[in-house]
């Protein structure tokens, strides 16, 4: 019975490690087949070991210029969709106002409406407009659907923030902005860095909205849409792996700061009675 009772006590690490496995077994075979040189274009077997591909990462000037294109426009849609959507879980988290539940209700709009329906929209939003497509229209695009995901993603941190710390900041006459900046910042820090990371990836990685409101514009994901029809080439899964790399190294580098920014053990103690402090402070 021992190994029936080692299962049970452990069968949903179990388990979640076999999802985790199944979800991580794609980039696994897209790692794997940035080191193969395939036997033609139009295959995708194994077929021989080479490190070329990592050599020579550009295997286009078409390529490099829609990868550059794609990061140039997810990190500025980052930042403004970083900078927006933190200012708006603030102002939900923190404070009561009239239409705030309707207000809620439009930041999941953007998440629960099909990409088809909302690539659409924005494109006849932007030509009744006389907006032309090109960089800032897909800038506009990735911004309207990244902001829900930043206001989720930070509000969820702000709701574990224990607003006792910044009372007890400003008790010791720290003003405000030096509250926010030395108490509540680090601490709403790392949920901020991981709306960015996640904002960078939607934006990088999205081709439906793109489609509709990119004009002549190419981006990566356009690229491997368009090469997929006369053969991808092996550096697309040397690209996909680097940036899969890139965004394990930045969680990894951002999770330890997460962890020293935590409220110490003292700071979630139970409240000191009153009587109990006025016998110490006599």
């Amino acid at each position: 019975m021992r190994p029936l009772r080692w299962l049970a006590d452990r069968w949903v690490m179990i388990v979640a490690l076999l999802v985790i496995g199944y979800l991580a077994l794609p980039i696994a075979v897209v790692a794997a087949l940035s080191f193969n040189r395939p036997s033609s274009r139009l295959s995708y077997d194994f077929h021989e070991f080479t490190l070329d591909n990592w050599r020579h990462p550009c295997a286009t000037s078409e390529m490099c210029d829609a990868v550059l294109r794609s990061v140039q426009i997810g990190f500025v849609a980052t930042v403004v969709a970083t900078v927006l959507g933190t200012l708006m879980a603030f102002a939900l988290a923190r404070h009561r106002f009239r239409g705030r539940s309707g207000v809620n209700l439009l930041i999941f709009l953007p998440m629960a409406t099909p990409e088809l329906v909302m690539g659409t929209s924005l494109l006849a939003l932007l030509v009744s407009a006389g907006v032309p497509q090109g960089f800032w229209t897909i800038v506009i695009a990735h911004v309207t659907f990244c902001v829900s995901f930043v206001v989720v993603t930070v509000r969820a941190r702000l709701a574990g923030v224990d607003r006792r710390l910044e009372e007890a900041a400003m008790d010791l006459y720290a003003s405000e902005w030096q509250a926010f900046r030395l108490v509540t910042l680090p601490l709403v820090w790392p949920g901020i860095v991981a709306a960015a990371l996640l904002a960078f990836s939607l934006s990088f990685d999205d081709f439906i909205v793109t489609n509709f409101n990119a004009g002549t514009t190419v981006t990566f994901p356009m690229y491997v849409w368009g090469a997929a029809q006369r053969g991808i080439p092996p550096q697309v899964n040397v690209i996909g792996t680097a940036m899969f790399g890139l965004a394990l190294l930045l969680v990894g580098v951002s999770s330890p700061r997460g962890r020293r920014a935590r409220p110490a053990p003292w700071a979630r103690s139970r409240p000191v009675a009153l009587s109990e402090s006025t016998d110490t402070a006599s």
